[in-house]
């Protein structure tokens, strides 16, 4: 299984406030973050794949480093791609995670 390792130990430090309610899965060929037993955030290959509520979506998908997430070569609703450069520095990978969060709190 091939994913990004240096990108899984920086989103284990961005993760580690949320303690026990994080846990990690083998899945889409990568690795995932599920936040108290939903998926919030993840890595395929490497890209960042995030969970974003429907409201947020289209706004998140006008960012040049973002797409669809076309896992399935059809686009899944409220997952998105993120490419190295929309994640480069701490303040912007916080942000994925954030939205990754408030996509499974929304779910709780």
């Amino acid at each position: 299984m091939a994913y990004n390792e240096e990108l899984a130990a920086r989103l284990r430090q961005h993760l580690a406030p949320f303690g026990e309610s994080i846990t990690e899965k083998k899945m889409f060929g990568g690795l995932c973050y599920l936040y108290k037993g939903k998926m919030s955030v993840g890595i395929v290959k490497d890209d960042l794949c995030v969970r974003v509520i429907a409201s947020k979506e289209q706004e998140e998908l006008k960012k040049p480093a973002v797409r669809p997430m076309d896992f399935t070569k059809r686009p899944m609703k409220e997952f998105v791609f993120v490419s190295a450069d929309g994640f480069e520095s701490e303040a912007d990978l916080a942000h994925w995670v954030n939205l990754g969060i408030e996509h499974a709190d929304s779910k709780l």
